[in-house]
Parts: C-alpha cells; structure tokens; sequence
C-alpha cells in the first residue's frame, strides 16, 4: 500500500483562527525546546526542572501527534517525528542529565510506549537530523559532534523497539561534509549496529546529487529526492530513469521511500502556473537559483503533483511543505482518495 507522510508538525485545518489560537490548539501536539545558552545561565535545579518539562511535553506531544495520524486513512500513516524531543542530548554540557539512570528509565519507559503505539497503528516512521550532522567533514571535531548527533537518534530509535533489523525505521541524512562520499565510507565503522540499520541517505540540490547518492548504495538505501534532483539536474528524473532501479534495490526488498517539495507559491505571482510545468530556465530569468530551495505552503503546482503521482507505484512519499499535514492531506484527497 502507498503511503504519503509529513514532518514533525500538526497545523490545525482552521487558518482563519488568530495566531493565538492556533498556537493554544496546536501545542499540545508540537515539541517545544531551549538553548544551550539558558540552561547554562540557569541554577543547576532550575536547569534540570526545565529540562525535566520540555522531555515531558515533547513525548506527550508526540503520543498525541500519533494518535492524530493513527486516525487517518492508511495511506495516509506515515510520519517523520522531531528531532527535538530530547533538547540538546547530544552536547557535551547536558549529557549527564541524560545519563543519569533514573532518567534512562524514564525514557526506555516513554520512548517504548511510543514504538508500541505506532507498531500497533502501522504507522511508518523517521527522522531526519538536521543540517548540523555533517557526517563527511573533513573537520575531525565535526565529525565526532555529527556522530553523536547521530547516535541521538540512534538511542532513541532503539529505545522505540526498532533499529533490530535493515530499515524497519529510517533515518536519513544528506552526504554532507568536503570529503563526500569518501568521508562517509570512513565513518560507517565507526556507527552503531542500530545506526546502521536505519541510516539512508539523500540527495541534495547543490552538490552531491543521485549519483553520489548511489555510490554508497552497498552501504544504505538512497532516498530520492526529486525535488532536489531537479534543481540539481536541472530537469525532472524521469520515471524510466535507469537509476530508479538501483535506488529501489538499494533498499533491500523494503518499500522505499522519496522525498518531495515545491518552490514557493509566490511564483505565481510571477507568471508561473499551476496548471503549467515549471522548467529551470524560465524560472532562473526570474529568480535566483537560491529562491527554488524553498518550501512551498501547499503542494500547488498541479503539473509536478501529477509528476509525483508517477512514483507512487513504486515508492512511498513523504512531503516536505510548510503546511505540513494539511498539505498532504489535500494531495491526497484531490489525487489519491
């Protein structure tokens, strides 16, 4: 069964409400954070007090946020959870509040009970770390934070009941960092088992691209991304593409999962169409090459919706839009219900 998913966020469908109401509605499903800065200002107690509440509205947030996609069409149970739930983890200063046993406890016991939900609503679930985890640097110090920002989101996978077999989760990154590709066959000994199992990488729009991608595909699945495949090809992959079968034998039997996004609606307003397809030399006579990075609200583009359409058969889509769940949710009821 194909399945389209979101990122991280619920946005409630009402937009005409005032942003404080949104607010009120949407935080209980939203995870909250801090910075570095606060907690090392604040007393010891006030910090560990700080820290104790956001862990605890994050988790909550996320049960909710599961129990909102639990209710949805099947199709439509596939989400990408923040990578914001334990604030911080990964930094050197915080790490003892997070090793501290009783708090180990406490987050087998909350982490679990999130597996076991989304196991038992089917739903598909990732991560993405953010742009920080560099895993290809040719930095030393980068490398060893990028690892363990990594391995965050390895703890917490393992903690959820999954990383035990090939891609029962994903958790995917870009090839970032000078050395590229090289870097990242350095690194590879260095994850854990769990790490592993569940990393898969994307392409990016400007500078390591399918291909680059595919020549770690004996390491880990390649997430296609074709959004970021045509501003960095500077034309739409087409659904024959011979490299469409070696990305989905990359993963090994298991469906595989793409990425997808659209420049902003503002084109629009400058002559661009919905109904039209949307080719990199016009736009660049127009806009800068940097303005295409951007994520649109909705997927309003009806030309590259249809595009889209054409890897459903062989690939499950997660949406990346600034409207989040309501983005998906009007894909899929104008093309797929």
């Amino acid at each position: 069964m194909p399945r389209l998913g979101f990122a991280c966020m619920y946005r409630h469908p009402d937009r005409s409400l005032s942003s404080k109401a949104l607010e009120a509605i949407e935080r209980p499903f939203n995870p909250r954070t801090t910075t570095l800065r606060w907690l090392s200002t604040a007393s010891p107690e006030a910090a560990r007090a700080k820290l104790l509440e956001l862990v605890e509205h994050n988790l909550d947030a996320q049960l909710r946020l599961l129990a909102y996609v639990a209710q949805l069409p099947p199709a439509l149970r596939m989400l990408r959870l923040s990578s914001d739930l334990l604030p911080l983890y990964s930094h050197v200063e915080i790490a003892p509040f997070y090793h501290d046993p009783a708090i180990q406890a406490h987050l087998q016991q909350r982490f679990a009970a999130i597996g076991e939900y989304a196991r038992a609503a089917d739903i598909r679930l990732s991560f993405h770390p953010g742009q920080y985890c560099v895993l290809g640097s040719d930095r030393p110090e980068v490398v060893e934070n990028s690892l363990a920002e990594f391995e965050y989101h390895a703890d917490m996978i393992r903690m959820m009941g999954y990383g035990q077999r090939f891609q029962d989760f994903k958790c995917n990154v870009h090839i970032a960092g000078r050395l590229g590709a090289e870097g990242m066959r350095a690194v590879w000994p260095r994850l854990s088992e769990v790490a592993r199992n569940v990393i898969t990488l994307e392409n990016d729009e400007k500078t390591y691209g399918v291909d680059d991608c595919l020549s770690l595909a004996d390491l880990a699945p390649v997430v296609l991304d074709i959004h970021h495949c045509w501003i960095h090809e500077n034309d739409y992959i087409a659904h024959d593409d011979p490299r469409l079968a070696r990305i989905i034998d990359s993963w090994r039997g298991v469906r595989p999962v793409m990425h997808y996004s659209q420049p902003p609606e503002r084109l629009q307003e400058l002559g661009f169409k919905a109904e039209n397809k949307l080719e990199i030399p016009a736009l660049l006579e127009q806009v800068n090459k940097r303005d295409l990075y951007l994520h649109s609200g909705c997927m309003w583009n009806d030309w590259t919706n249809r595009y889209a359409l054409g890897f459903m058969d062989r690939f499950d889509i997660m949406f990346e839009a600034k409207d989040k769940n309501l983005a998906t949710q009007a894909f899929y009821q104008r093309y797929v219900a």
